[in-house]
């Protein structure tokens, strides 16, 4: 009897996983889809796994937008839309947006050998400022990168474009679960960043080859920029975007930030003795990458008539600890006012975000 494959649904290679970017198309977008004055720092703003940090470089408003390439099967794309401007950069000014990845998901890359595999990089873009920008790789457990440009060729368009990397034959990636690999998309680059030669080929770490020749996209609030479709693979040429289910790609954005919603609580009473003190737990929907800071929304306890007494919201009331599959919690026994055997509340009345992303605190590391 002959037994028929299952169509695949328009979905290329998805249990091959070719794409390295975790979210690509940039459909998931669980800490919201628009934060605005973004003017310092490094963080994730609102698309999953893409992380954005500035220096002096104006004022910005990232958001998850509808805009996107005709007729390619995206339906979200990430946008930085400039609002205070910034014409007269300093030499540390800049502006990156970024992924960040595992070295034990890119073993397979041999990265460090004779048969380290090229990388592939393709995705759309779209700005009103046409001109040259940078696309940086780098290698942080061996301080290394290269860095490639692209250039916008049309105002207001939608461009494709692909670049390709050399394997690099020096330093291997750390086989564990800490950021091993960054991908650098340049959009403002001070001269620490742009006055050197561009490192296109890899080499040991040297910021003055990060982004020569970028645009400066800041210098006018009409300044945006768009990006979907991200996808870096191993090989010389580039495929077909890998379009993955969306359960599959929320549950690969899950392992490193997930949320617990609002109004979760636990009730019960304290018992004789500290061990007996009403506690809880919040689960996370999968494993995190690891042990995560929790984005902590307000914890409250009451106590008495079972709500109608006190209440607070201080979390030095609160003792807890976190694992990689979600955050244990109680009252402190030294909590004022409990009572044994009173009717006791705790809980939360807003999301808890479990946090278990790739941070690198500073950018010139």
């Amino acid at each position: 009897m002959a037994i028929s494959k299952i169509p695949s649904a328009g979905i290329s290679n998805a249990v091959n996983f070719k794409n390295i970017i975790i979210n690509g198309d940039m459909s998931i977008a669980q800490r919201g889809t628009s934060t605005t004055s973004i003017s310092s720092g490094a963080t994730y703003h609102t698309v999953d796994r893409w992380n954005t940090q500035l220096v002096s470089a104006g004022t910005w408003t990232q958001s998850q937008e509808t805009d996107v390439p005709t007729g390619q099967g995206f339906a979200k794309s990430l946008k930085m839309d400039c609002t205070t401007a910034n014409g007269s950069l300093s030499a540390t000014s800049y502006l990156v947006v970024q992924g960040r990845f595992e070295g034990q998901n890119l073993q397979y890359l041999k990265k460090g050998t004779a048969n380290a595999q090229s990388l592939t990089l393709s995705f759309w873009v779209k700005s009103n400022k046409t001109g040259t920008y940078a696309a940086e790789i780098r290698d942080t457990d061996n301080s290394r990168h290269i860095s490639k440009t692209y250039t916008i060729n049309s105002a207001d368009t939608w461009e494709k474009k692909t670049i390709t990397y050399a394997g690099d034959t020096t330093g291997a990636f750390d086989n564990d679960n800490a950021q091993s690999l960054r991908l650098l998309f340049w959009l403002v680059a001070g001269t620490d960043y742009s006055s050197g030669t561009l490192a296109t080929s890899w080499q040991s770490q040297t910021h003055t080859g990060d982004a020569v020749g970028n645009v400066n996209l800041a210098d006018s609030t009409d300044n945006e920029w768009y990006i979907t479709g991200v996808q870096l693979e191993a090989g010389t040429s580039a495929s077909d975007f890998e379009f993955l289910p969306h359960d599959v790609n929320k549950r690969r954005c899950l392992r490193y930030y997930t949320q617990v919603t609002a109004n979760h609580y636990f009730a019960g009473a304290r018992a004789n003795g500290p061990e007996g003190i009403i506690g809880g737990r919040f689960y996370t929907s999968v494993p995190l990458r690891a042990g995560p800071t929790i984005d902590a929304g307000t914890y409250q306890y009451y106590f008495g008539d079972a709500g109608n007494g006190a209440v607070s919201s201080s979390t030095t009331a609160i003792e807890y600890q976190r694992d990689d599959t979600g955050l244990t919690f109680r009252l402190n026994s030294a909590l004022s006012g409990l009572v044994d055997n009173e009717p006791v509340i705790l809980g939360t009345t807003s999301t808890i975000g479990f946090d278990s992303e790739l941070w690198l605190q500073m950018f010139i590391t």
